[in-house]
This record gives structure tokens, C-alpha cells and sequence, in this order.
């Protein structure tokens, strides 16, 4: 999965707030995930980030 900086994600659980978009921050090693329902911002390892994606919503300026 090709995910970069600026892309939306959808998880498969949803955050304690009740969210589960979340935008990407950085990529990496780690992936700085922000959540967009509460503003909370949290590193995960790539490894858990990319097996948690549900779904993978492309921002305007990248193609697929």
C-alpha cells in the first residue's frame, strides 16, 4: 500500500472520540497520524498503521 503525506485514511477501529479518518502527517519508519475528529496527533509504527487501513482516500493532488 502506497500511502504518502496529505493522504486521509480510514481505520478499522475506530479512535476512543468516536473517529476513524485520520490524516496523514508523516511517513516513514513511524507514521504521524492526525485524528479529524478530535485533533489528536499519534505515531504508530508502519507496520500496525498499514495493517489498521481500512480504506484509502487519495487527496486532489496525488493519483492512484
Amino acid at each position: 500500500m502506497h500511502i504518502n503525506v496529505g493522504d486521509v485514511i480510514i481505520t478499522k477501529k475506530p479512535h476512543p472520540c468516536g473517529g476513524d479518518r485520520w490524516a496523514v502527517l508523516r511517513v516513514g519508519m513511524d507514521f504521524k497520524l492526525r485524528c479529524l475528529e478530535c485533533g489528536r496527533e499519534v505515531m504508530v509504527p508502519r507496520v500496525k498503521a498499514e495493517k489498521s487501513v481500512k480504506k484509502l482516500l487519495q487527496t486532489e493532488g496525488t493519483q492512484q
